[in-house]
């Protein structure tokens, strides 16, 4: 289990939701130097923003590798941030199999209560770093 991952258990395992725990967990293991509390701006992705949407998790992800690499703002940063954004929904969509979390949450949810999204949050959690490897920003 990577760092990145071991992070994200003990977030998930702290009781942050899906969204959340991605972004604590890369904000750890990445020193992003996110303060907690900006992170309370994740708590309404969780769930697929409670209506089964885009996953909590691709949002965190997506969030962190945004504060990685955005020095300006998005405009200005478009052929950075455009390409690795869609290479990292990629990656998620083909681990995780969907993009939504009405169509990720049957494939891997657990009704145990400790566990519940842990499992999708371990799987963005590889596809993150699947992305940062193929960018080399590992």
């Amino acid at each position: 289990m990577t760092i990145l991952e071991e992070n994200v258990k003990k977030y998930y395992q702290s009781g942050y939701n899906c969204s959340e725990t991605l972004l604590h967990a890369c904000n750890e293991t990445y020193q992003l130097d996110i303060s907690e509390e900006d992170m309370k701006m994740m708590a309404g992705f969780g769930g697929g923003m409670f209506i089964g949407s885009t996953c909590g998790a691709l949002v965190g992800s997506i969030a962190a590798l945004s504060k990685m690499v955005c020095k300006t703002k998005a405009h200005e940063m478009l052929p950075e941030l455009r390409p690795l954004i869609q290479k990292h929904t990629r990656n998620f969509k083909e681990l995780l199999g969907s993009l939504d979390c009405a169509h990720i949450k049957p494939l891997h949810h657990s009704t145990d209560p400790n566990i519940k999204c842990m499992n999708t949050c371990l799987l963005a959690a590889k596809a993150l770093e699947k992305t940062m490897e193929e960018e080399h920003l590992l």
